[in-house]
């Protein structure tokens, strides 16, 4: 029997130097390792082997199984080698061609004037507060000196949730109230109060049903107009350059007392007259005054010991003039090029 198992190895051996192609591979091995093959039929042997040879038969049938298997697989590693470097040599690859340019991403606009204004805030002593979007009409119109019944609720054009009680917040002003509510001494505050707010607006170029407001407050002691006028410069030059001035106009706002717009100089025509500012020199950007003192009042405040001063601005009417953006929905697409040319944000 060893003799035959070493007769097998021999031939196995030869056939493999001469084969060329793997088809002549796959009948090789069919013709020792398939159904009808040679080391196959020996296995079919076992049954006739005297019971003592057994096992020395069985070690036999499994060395030249062995090697038969090793072997093929060798073969075909070489036939895969062979096949991998003829592709390779076929498809070259240019090393020097410049690579593909994967570009960074960056901050949406609003989100990035929004960290440069609280940073801006933060470096002045101020406290960024958030708070729900979800409302209570309490802190939304009542506390804010609008009763039911004010007209200046119609303006607003809420959106209400449950009855007239529950309503989207059409401005970050309940957070002020809600701050100045929870400080229990009703000692100084001063905090800015960013976030979305809603209004029931049909969208255009230059409306929106959803914008983002930036809200101001500061109470203290001898608070005035010239404080928040210097403040409001300070936002004006970081935003739109040192050469930027800024006034006031009166206005009217149910929860300040005196109330005023803020326009800033046209930084597009410096005061000559343009599109942008309509000819006037001059671009309204936010409104904001005095605390009414009711305000004060409804929140636990003494008027008469203290005062203090309040601002908005809707942001996205920032960033346009920023950055001459013509149409405000352009902030709420997926249009990546509206960042492609931004450094600063």
């Amino acid at each position: 029997m060893k003799e035959e198992i070493e007769k097998l190895k021999e031939e196995i051996k030869n056939r493999l130097r001469d084969i060329k192609k793997e088809e002549e591979l796959n009948n090789l091995k069919s013709d020792y390792l398939g159904k009808n093959g040679k080391i196959t039929e020996l296995s079919t042997k076992i049954k006739d082997v005297p019971k003592e040879e057994k096992k020395s038969f069985g070690l036999l049938l499994n060395d030249i199984k062995t090697f038969a298997n090793d072997s093929f697989i060798s073969k075909q590693k070489e036939f895969d080698e062979k096949r991998l470097n003829e592709q390779l040599e076929k498809e070259s690859i240019d090393v020097t061609l410049p690579g593909t340019v994967i570009r960074n991403g960056s901050p949406n606009i609003l989100e990035g004037m929004l960290e440069d204004i609280e940073a801006l805030f933060m470096s002045m002593g101020y406290d960024v507060v958030e708070g729900p979007e979800v409302e209570k009409d309490l802190y939304n119109f009542e506390l804010l000196n609008l009763p039911k019944g004010h007209p200046a609720r119609d303006a607003q054009d809420t959106f209400y949730i449950k009855g007239d009680e529950i309503l989207l917040r059409s401005q970050t002003s309940p957070v002020q109230i809600r701050t100045m509510l929870a400080n229990e001494n009703k000692g100084p505050i001063r905090i800015i109060c960013p976030g979305k707010t809603y209004r029931r607006d049909d969208d255009d170029a230059s409306h929106s049903h959803q914008f983002t407001q930036m809200e101001g407050l500061l109470v203290d002691k001898d608070v005035s107009l010239a404080d928040l006028k210097g403040c409001f410069s300070i936002i004006a030059k970081h935003l739109f350059g040192e050469d930027a001035k800024t006034r006031f106009r009166s206005s009217y706002y149910p929860f300040t007392e005196p109330s005023v717009e803020m326009d800033i100089s046209c930084f597009n025509c410096h005061g000559d007259g343009c599109a942008i500012c309509k000819s006037t020199g001059w671009i309204t950007v936010g409104g904001a005054g005095m605390v009414h003192p009711k305000v004060l009042q409804n929140c636990g405040y003494d008027s008469e010991e203290m005062s203090g001063f309040a601002f908005g601005f809707g942001l996205e009417r920032l960033a346009m003039l920023r950055y001459g953006i013509t149409d405000v929905r352009t902030f709420y697409t997926n249009d990546l090029r509206i960042n492609a040319d931004r450094k600063d944000v």
